[in-house]
């Protein structure tokens, strides 16, 4: 699989540096919501551990704080969760689209939008 696994949490600081690009600890801990924002050593710890899983890189220290990017994907980490979720279906997709469906979060123009991409990926496939 690529990439390192990530906790929600993870996710949640890589959002921001997907988002933002280059950030200080602080930066990513305002993009939290201020009700809901975690303490600034709780973000440092997590941004830390994402350095350990090399999923974040020290760019350059200013004054007395570090800059910091993302060194792992959007797309790779999506992937990386994608292929766990299937995992837990035996790597069959059909319940998670069953289950996606009856949440209502699968609508009509998702299906076309899949449907047409499976018809590209099919094109692709073909010899030419």
């Amino acid at each position: 699989m690529a990439g390192p696994k990530l906790t929600k949490l993870e996710l949640q600081v890589m959002e921001a540096l997907w988002t933002h690009g280059r950030v200080s600890i602080r930066e990513v801990q305002e993009t939290f919501p201020e009700e809901r924002r975690p303490a600034y050593t709780t973000i440092q710890t997590i941004v830390y551990r994402l350095e350990g899983k090399k999923a974040v890189h020290r760019v350059r220290k200013v004054g007395n704080f570090h800059i910091f990017e993302a060194a792992v994907s959007r797309d790779a980490a999506q992937r990386r969760l994608v292929d766990e979720l299937l995992a837990l279906f035996g790597g069959r997709t059909q319940p998670v689209m069953a289950r996606l469906i009856e949440s209502g979060r699968l609508t009509l123009a998702d299906v076309k939008e899949a449907e047409k991409t499976l018809r590209q990926l099919a094109r692709q496939d073909k010899p030419q």
